[in-house]
Formats: structure tokens, sequence, C-alpha cells
């Protein structure tokens, strides 16, 4: 998106500045709204979803990819990268608001048609999607076939990016969730060192994720004080980048009130 329209909005949203991003989206949506198949105008609305849910504004997010989802299936085609990514994006959303079995299931359907697809953005698609059932599964306390799906996902995905931090950090998720702690602290420690190696914009989303994942396996671990520590800094990571109605910063919140209430 180089020197198109979207580049200001694209470069404040991987900045953290999301409400910047979204109202500078949204300006651009209007601007080029008068023309029906103008690619740029739901491209921008696209870009303002993902803002709105780094806001914290779940409900919204969802609406607003609800509502455009159409224009790009007119417009790029049901099976185009932008229109599977935008699925994807969606799903993330459905999974925000604990919807996790719809997630599930179109995360599964995006990574499938990614799978068949050609292009060079395919197997970020797919990764991303099977991220989004590996999420959904530990979230319906499914960890065994979360677990297994992030190896087989890590093993087809051997980049080091955005991507394998999100799979590593939902393999550590479902060993916490199957009580193996000392594996996902490893884990999770594996996932901060990948962390540190990538550029800020790229693990921008990801705030307060690897701190919740030390945290959980600490207190897993009955080191009780340390899991504090890395929880409370989970917290306030979230809270200062996303606000308090993020669902990350809402997990964060419990776990710390969950360790203060023991």
């Amino acid at each position: 998106m180089t020197r198109s329209p979207l580049s200001q909005a694209m470069a404040l949203y991987e900045a953290g500045r999301y409400a910047e991003a979204e109202a500078e989206a949204r300006a651009v949506a209007a601007a080029r709204s008068r023309t029906r198949d103008d690619m740029y105008a739901p491209l921008a609305l696209s870009i303002a979803a993902l803002a709105t849910g780094a806001q914290g504004r779940h409900a919204e997010a969802l609406a607003a990819y609800d509502a455009v989802l159409p224009a790009f299936g007119r417009i790029f085609g049901a099976e185009h990268p932008q229109t599977l990514k935008l699925r994807s994006d969606r799903a993330q959303a459905l999974t925000a608001l604990a919807r996790h079995a719809e997630c599930e299931a179109e995360c599964a359907a995006v990574a499938q048609a990614a799978t068949r697809g050609t292009g060079p953005e395919m197997p970020l698609i797919a990764a991303a999607a099977r991220n989004g059932v590996i999420f959904a599964l530990n979230a319906q306390g499914r960890h065994p076939e979360a677990e297994a799906l992030a190896n087989e996902a890590l093993a087809a995905h051997r980049t080091s990016d955005r991507f394998s931090l999100v799979l590593r950090l939902g393999l550590a998720r479902s060993l916490n969730g199957q009580a193996r702690h000392e594996e996902a602290l490893a884990g999770a420690e594996r996932a901060d060192e990948l962390r540190r190696s990538l550029p800020e914009e790229q693990h921008r989303p990801e705030t307060g994720a690897v701190e919740l994942a030390v945290a959980t396996a600490l207190l897993g671990l009955g080191r009780g004080s340390e899991a504090r520590l890395r929880a409370a800094a989970a917290h306030d990571a979230c809270l200062a980048s996303f606000g308090p109605d993020h669902r990350r910063t809402a997990e964060a919140r419990a776990l710390l009130d969950g360790i203060d209430g023991a």
C-alpha cells in the first residue's frame, strides 16, 4: 500500500496510534465512496475496523466487518487474498466476543481456501487463520487439539515473523491449559526471544500476550509472586496500548484478580 491513499492510515495503525488510524481510514473511505467499485473505499473501512477492534470496541468492529464484506466479495472475489484476510480479521472479532465456535469454523474455512489459492499472500493468510482456530480451540477448552494444530502450523510456517510468534503463543496457551506449565513456560520464553528479534510494528498487536503466557505458567508452577509481576506488566501494557475494554486487557485483569484473590 506504499504511496496509496491508505499509506497514512496503515502507518498510524502500525505505530499503535489506533484512534488516529481509524479516523484517517474513515476519512479516506468517505472521500472515495462516491465511486461504487473504488477498491480503496472498502479497504479503508477494513483498516478502520481493525483499528476499532484494537481499541477494544469489538462489537463495533464486527459490525464494520459485516458491513464491508459484501463489497470485498463484489470487487475482489470470494477467494481473493483481500477477501480472505478480511474474513480472518472478522473471525478474530468473533472470538473477542466469546463466539469461539463461529470463529473456529470461519478460520478453518479461510485456512482451507488459502491453502487452495496461489500467490505470496496465501501462506500468511493460512497461518493467520490457523492461529484463529488455535485460539478458538483453546478458548473452548480443547487444548490437545490446539496443541496438535499449533505444532502442525509451526512446522508448515518456518519463517521467523509475527505469525510464528502468535503460533508459539497459541502453543503455550494450549500447554498451560493442560497444566503442562514447565513446557508452557519454556515455549513462552522462546516466543519472547522471537518477539525481541522482530521490528516493533510486527509484534505490537501482540502486546501483553507473552507476559500473559509467562504469568499463567508461573502461577501454575506455584511461583505466585513472579506471576503477579508478569500479569501486572501485561495489564499495564495492554491498558496503555488497547484501553480497558480490549479482550487481552480484560484477560490480564482477570488473571491479576485471580492471583490477588487466592
